[in-house]
């Protein structure tokens, strides 16, 4: 496993994390990737540690909470080896967004409890609309505060878009953002914010690296989602275009018959410096096994780059719902 600095906060993480959205479970209507099996969970969070993964991406609102509960399990007596990162700002996936101090502060207090620890390694406002930072007098400054006083080491903004991470950056100078990036949308490369995260020192997780395991090869265009999954609610043309997009990415690859898809997809992230960590989800031993070893087949060259770039560049990968 190989580590990269997280922005200018001073903390190291793994370049591949783990991304605990999945081990949640199921949550009211379709926010969640369905069903799963806790025994199964904290076998693949024993196996990420056994590998050398140090960074876990949590919500409070993953499995309300069930998540973060599963990590604090995994993670009591070694809790000094780990870096964790939850979000708030989300009281839930139904009702308002409350990004005001005091909503953080009680969302960090319940997540504490449930992470079984006093402090969180990174706190990310997950998902703000960016009026609502804009309104939010004295949020970051409140952020500042939970640092002084040792309940969280840094924050950042989970954003919705990669416009939103640089207005992020710009307008509020967050130290860490986290954006979507994966081979079929490379909208943090192309609007620069990767190159503004470099010259700004900031700390990038990058998230979807599988494009919600569109990229996997698990999933098929006919695949049946359970109405709990999120991916249901999508059109099946986008589903499609992703998947084929992920063998069209592959085949500009040179050694692609030595490594798997998602290997790909994961190197795909770790090529651009400025990426700190790349967070796919893992919800068994075996994919973590898979992933992980992503970490030490390097970048890509450069030629693969820029052919991943050109394809990219002349084909839609967006459908219009």
């Amino acid at each position: 496993m190989k580590y990269r600095k997280l922005g200018r906060t001073g903390i190291t993480v793994s370049d591949i994390g783990f991304g605990a959205w999945g081990i949640g479970g199921k949550t009211s209507g379709a926010t969640s990737y369905g069903a799963t099996d806790d025994a199964a969970s904290l076998d693949a969070l024993a196996a990420a540690f056994e590998r050398g993964v140090t960074f876990y991406d949590t919500s409070n609102v993953y499995g309300a909470g069930h998540s973060e509960t599963l990590i604090g399990q995994a993670f009591a007596g070694k809790r000094d080896r780990v870096v964790i990162a939850t979000k708030a700002g989300r009281p839930d996936y139904e009702g308002a967004d409350d990004y005001a101090p005091a909503a953080i502060e009680r969302s960090v207090v319940e997540s504490l409890h449930r992470l079984r620890t006093d402090y969180v390694d990174v706190l990310q406002l997950h998902s703000p609309p960016l009026d609502q930072l804009r309104r939010a007098d004295g949020l970051f400054a409140f952020l500042e505060r939970l640092k002084s006083q040792g309940k969280i080491r840094a924050y950042g903004v989970s954003a919705r878009s990669p416009a939103d991470a640089m207005a992020s950056i710009q307008e509020f100078d967050a130290p860490i953002v986290q954006v979507n990036l994966n081979l079929v949308d490379q909208r943090a490369v192309q609007t620069g914010l990767l190159d503004l995260a470099g010259r700004r020192d900031v700390g990038v997780i990058a998230r979807t690296p599988l494009c919600f395991g569109l990229l996997s090869g698990a999933v098929s265009p006919n695949t049946v989602f359970d109405p709990s999954d999120h991916r249901s609610l999508w059109p099946r043309a986008q589903i499609e275009r992703w998947i084929d997009g992920s063998r069209v990415f592959v085949d500009a690859v040179a050694d692609r018959d030595r490594q798997t898809k998602p290997q790909v997809a994961l190197r795909y992230c770790l090529s651009f410096a400025t990426v700190s960590t790349t967070i796919p989800g893992m919800l068994r031993r075996s994919e973590v096994d898979e992933n992980v070893r992503a970490s030490n087949m390097g970048a890509l060259s450069a030629a693969e780059l820029d052919q991943i770039a050109r394809i990219y560049a002349s084909t839609s990968f967006f459908v219009a719902r």
